[in-house]
């Protein structure tokens, strides 16, 4: 699965898409063309799905007394990486776009096409300390700040099925031995322990992220992405390597996880029948069986932190997953002042509260005082509070790596867990990244 469809999926299963604003393929904000865009005028360029209502709404209160006005241009989601790759550097470039930090603008920055943001974060330091820290730094690249969080943040959780979970005596494991304890338990009932998609090889990722962070600490990735290959050939990342092994051989995935997928709704059914006990997924899985069950939803699906691994240098408190999606602004665009007070209500009780109300999660500071407000209360306090005590939120690594590199590194991590490599192929595959 590519990277702007699994987004799709991951991000609001089965959202509306919405067609790409004409306007913005006429108007220019390159360095040699930025005369020609139409004066008080600036384009917003954002992925296209049920979430554009919110973002609609949040232009009409900035145009209601600007005197540069917004234009909300929205790319169908499918469509929005490799439309935001062919424009990004052309007379069509929009003055602000939606992106996922990291790898995903790095390139843009290298190029010289992003505004660093410390000017606007001098002007007003709420663009930086009115959100959580751990998710503001996922756009921060070579020290400098080029992106501002919006929408919501997806922490990855170990969620599970309470009555499976009951009916073997069975609580949710806060520590790795009792997760291999449980999966022993499960396997014996014939129950799959771990519902897992594995043909989307992107939910596969999320076990490697994880046991990597627990058994290595953050560390050990923020090397790779900088360029230090050798981590990857490390003590902690054999020791990583075997504790997924560990995993594996003991069954806690079945047989057949290569052939089912988490977007066409083959493992969250699972998880909801009882033919699996649990799933390590990100925070759209309360969602995506909301939709096909709210009963189940409601009273049946717990939801925990992943399982701390004793003598590991990772925090037990550590979350990966998407810290946020954030929005940039161009070098080149011809109001920056317009771009930074936009910016502004990102932060505003209005972004939050109108959030909320659609089930996304702001990671802005003043979001706790509206937890109540959630379609479910308990649940995005969970979230809330994870995210808030995380010592560190490590993006996904197909995030956190440039768009090139996604393919050879979810083909590598499938390949280990089903055993087409060995060890020593998947460090090779991960050098080669």
């Amino acid at each position: 699965m590519n990277t702007h469809s699994r987004w799709l999926t991951r991000s609001l299963a089965g959202a509306a898409v919405i067609a790409v604003g004409l306007a913005m393929a006429g108007c220019s904000t390159g360095s040699s063309g930025a005369s020609s865009r139409p004066e008080n005028v600036i384009h917003v360029a954002v992925y296209g799905d049920a979430t554009n209502k919110v973002e609609e709404q949040i232009v009409a209160t900035f145009n209601k007394t600007s005197d540069v006005k917004v234009i909300l241009d929205k790319i169908p989601g499918a469509d929005y990486q490799q439309k935001l790759q062919t424009i990004i550097s052309t007379k069509a470039a929009p003055d602000v776009f939606f992106n996922w930090g990291g790898g995903s603008i790095q390139d843009f920055v290298k190029a010289g096409l992003l505004l660093p943001l410390d000017d606007f974060i001098a002007e007003d330091p709420g663009l930086k300390d009115n959100f959580l820290p751990a998710v503001f730094n996922t756009a921060v690249i070579d020290g400098k700040p080029y992106g501002v969080p919006m929408r919501g943040t997806q922490p990855v959780m170990l969620f599970n099925n309470k009555t499976v979970l009951a009916a073997n005596n069975i609580t949710p494991p806060t520590t790795w031995e009792e997760l291999l304890a449980d999966v022993k338990i499960l396997k014996a009932k014939g129950i799959t322990p771990i519902a897992l998609g594995g043909a989307d090889q992107w939910t596969t990722l999320m076990w490697y992220e994880y046991i990597y962070d627990r058994v290595a600490g953050p560390g050990l990735f923020e090397k790779a992405i900088s360029g230090d290959k050798s981590v990857w050939d490390s003590a902690a990342s054999k020791k990583a390597l075997g504790y997924i092994k560990d995993l594996i051989d003991a069954g806690a995935f079945g047989t057949n996880f290569d052939s089912v997928k988490f977007t066409d709704g083959g493992s969250p059914t699972l998880l909801r029948t009882g033919r699996a006990a649990f799933e390590l997924m990100g925070s759209w899985n309360y969602s995506t069986q909301q939709s096909a069950d709210p009963d189940f939803a409601a009273k049946d699906l717990g939801y925990t932190a992943f399982p701390a691994i004793s003598g590991g240098e990772g925090d037990a408190g550590n979350v990966v997953g998407n810290p946020n999606n954030f929005y940039s602004v161009i070098k080149a665009t011809r109001y920056p002042d317009t771009a930074r007070d936009f910016l502004k209500l990102m932060y505003s009780d209005e972004f939050v509260k109108a959030s909320m109300a659609i089930g996304n999660l702001p990671t802005t500071t003043n979001t706790e005082q509206f937890l109540d407000t959630a379609a479910d209360p308990a649940y995005a306090t969970f979230q809330f509070d994870l995210v808030k005590a995380a010592p560190s939120f490590q993006l996904s690594w197909d995030q956190a790596y440039p768009p090139a590199a996604g393919t050879p590194l979810k083909t590598a991590v499938q390949q280990f867990f089903n055993g087409q490599l060995d060890e020593a192929g998947f460090i090779q595959a991960m050098q080669a990244l």
